[in-house]
């Protein structure tokens, strides 16, 4: 079975966000880069079917090459390989149809349910609407039985079973498999990721449906007033004339 991970390359959540001084881009100094948190459970539930099932787990990934290191992680984490492709992922549509271009010769394509940098959480539809593939998204749960799938994902109040056949694609998230059985690169594999075939590949003439023009942080939250234990005159007073909320 030949499985794709579909692989972001996101800010740590730790990191200190800032732009660019005209507010139309990112500014990456002193950003730390970690494969998308998402992914990470969708890379450990592949390397796991391989263990099963056999065959090759493959990353993929749309950017430039300063995030190759996150594609290394992924190698030393268990990838047998990895596809960069060289462009900028600045559009959802762009992306999905440059890993399409890829995930067209596999059985079975994994991504995050969405990256913890813009939140989109598109790109794994829009995989399956170009290859005219089935979809489970928000995956919990999923096993592997020939060509047959059968899979779990949460819904509101409950969750759902599913059945598919190969191939299909996968949006994962936390529940496909453990927290702690996620996988952490070892010294060895860290070694052995440095002989990995890491491959760059043109992008295609794919179009850009949009384009961001500027970013913006949220306000500041405003400062808190603490009001001693039995005073609800004065809380009902604040609420009142300064919060405006009674």
């Amino acid at each position: 079975m030949k499985i794709l991970v579909c692989i972001s390359s996101v800010p740590d959540t730790t990191s200190k966000i800032n732009f660019t001084s005209d507010k139309s881009a990112l500014d990456t100094n002193g950003i730390q880069f970690i494969i998308n948190p998402y992914d990470e459970f969708v890379l450990t539930k592949a390397i796991k079917l391989r263990e099963q099932h056999g065959g090759t787990v493959t990353v993929a990934h749309v950017g430039p090459a300063n995030n190759e290191p996150t594609l290394r992680k992924a190698l030393a984490i268990g990838a047998d390989d990895a596809i960069r492709v060289d462009a900028e992922a600045t559009d959802s549509f762009f992306v999905a149809n440059e890993l399409a271009t890829i995930a067209k010769d596999f059985d079975l394509i994994m991504a995050g349910r969405e990256s913890i940098d813009y939140n989109g959480g598109s790109v794994p539809a829009m995989i399956a609407e170009i290859l005219d593939l089935g979809l489970i998204n928000g995956c919990t749960g999923l096993e592997i039985n020939g060509s047959n799938v059968s899979g779990e994902r949460e819904i509101e109040g409950g969750k759902e079973s599913l059945s598919a056949s190969l191939p299909i694609v996968i949006a994962g998230q936390k529940g496909l498999v453990e927290e702690s059985d996620l996988l952490i690169p070892n010294m060895r594999g860290i070694m052995t990721a440095r002989t990995k075939p890491l491959n760059v590949v043109t992008a295609q003439a794919n179009e850009e449906r949009t384009v961001s023009i500027s970013f913006e942080k949220p306000a500041e939250r405003a400062s808190c007033k603490l009001v001693e234990s039995g005073n609800e005159a004065e809380l009902v007073a604040l609420l009142h004339n300064e919060a405006k909320a009674i």
